[in-house]
């Protein structure tokens, strides 16, 4: 019994290492959005076309020291799509950030007065900016909240509010994605 209970914890063990080997790095956004290859799909990805997607992102964390998975997902999308053969000029990629993620885009300084800790999605904006991505905090959300440009990650961009970027975004093309 006892052997069989090592044997049982070793497979376990493992499968766990052997899934978290097939994660795939990202070739657009290094530190976050690893992804997995998808073998024998039955709808392929044309990367020979443009992608155009705005996010629209309106949760956080519910741990103030833990990363926003929705704001990930940007990184995931472009990473994948990446790994899938298309180049970063084909991947066009903003994201609304309003509601309960409002603090998600808080300068570090901001971040730790009212939390303690530094703004764990630092990083992961700089890299989304560099790599070209809009992000877009609600105007209407920062203001009801009483935060201004001096408490705002610099990479963050103001908009009258969601709504508007959101249209206007999809007037020029982009695709809505809720997360």
């Amino acid at each position: 019994m006892k052997n069989y209970f090592f044997l049982v914890l070793f497979i376990t063990f493992s499968s766990l290492i052997s899934s978290q080997n097939n994660r795939i790095k990202g070739k657009i956004i290094k530190n976050f959005g690893e992804t997995f290859d998808v073998k024998n799909v039955d709808i392929k990805t044309d990367i020979t076309k443009e992608f155009k997607v705005i996010f629209d992102v309106s949760t956080s964390s519910k741990k103030t020291n833990v990363i926003n998975k929705n704001i990930v997902t940007a990184a995931r999308f472009l990473n994948m799509h990446a790994n899938a053969g298309m180049k970063p000029e084909q991947l066009k990629v903003a994201i609304t950030i309003h509601g309960g993620a409002w603090k998600d885009v808080l300068n570090d300084d901001a971040y730790f007065k009212r939390y303690g800790v530094k703004n764990p999605n630092s990083l992961l904006i700089k890299e989304l900016k560099n790599a070209g991505v809009d992000i877009i905090i609600c105007g209407q959300t920062a203001s009801y909240r009483e935060i201004d440009k001096k408490v705002i990650l610099p990479e963050v961009k103001f908009a009258l509010s969601a709504m508007t970027a959101l249209l206007q975004y999809q007037n020029i093309g982009y695709t809505f994605i809720k997360f």
